[in-house]
């Protein structure tokens, strides 16, 4: 337990490595809670322990998942970027359309996942759908959808009104062409590949 917590209106970058850990106590946890006000440069401090944690320089500017970040790379381009390294590009482009995927199908698939058996999705009503690092082979994403559903894109943020309206720290290559889905651009190139 940390006493100093109580009285603090900022959080250090320890407790904020614990949390990530899942160290953090259930007392400090409460207390990061129950703070009437959450000191101002929070969001900072995570980024720097983000950080610190990875192999690589560039930027990063959100966490997506465990595995994944937005960050700006050495080119000025803002890209998804695995904690191991590989990049799956401009951020606007839904990342699992690079990723490796595995389907799940049938009864017998989803029960190695499902348990028990009545748990698991309808077979030819839905079908699982397990995304990959190409690189690091981690697991990045699950969805479970109907079968010929689109690939879902899960978080396309806003990052230039986060910083400029939520954090203060306008991002200084802001332009309202960040914020928009380009997936159909790269389905459409892929589109023409085939024909």
């Amino acid at each position: 337990m940390r006493s100093d917590l109580r009285m603090s209106a900022s959080i250090d970058k320890d407790l904020i490595r614990q949390l990530l850990d899942g160290t953090i106590s259930d007392e400090d946890v409460q207390r990061l809670q129950r703070m009437p006000n959450k000191d101002a440069d929070r969001f900072w401090k995570y980024l720097e322990v983000l950080q610190e944690r990875v192999p690589w320089d560039d930027k990063i500017l959100m966490r997506l998942n465990d595995h994944l970040y937005i960050v700006r790379d050495k080119y000025g381009n803002r890209i998804v970027k695995c904690d191991c390294g590989h990049e799956f590009g401009d951020y606007r482009i839904n990342w699992k359309l690079k990723s490796l995927v595995r389907v799940r199908k049938t009864l017998d698939e989803f029960k190695q996942v499902y348990f028990p058996e009545p748990a698991c999705p309808e077979p030819g009503w839905q079908e699982i759908r397990e995304f990959f690092c190409p690189n690091c082979v981690a697991q990045l994403a699950v969805e479970v959808v109907p079968p010929g559903y689109p690939v879902v894109f899960e978080m396309l943020p806003d990052l230039d009104r986060l910083y400029r309206d939520f954090l203060g720290k306008p991002l200084e290559d802001e332009s309202p062409n960040w914020f928009e889905d380009r997936s159909q651009e790269l389905l459409e190139k892929w589109g023409q590949k085939v024909k």
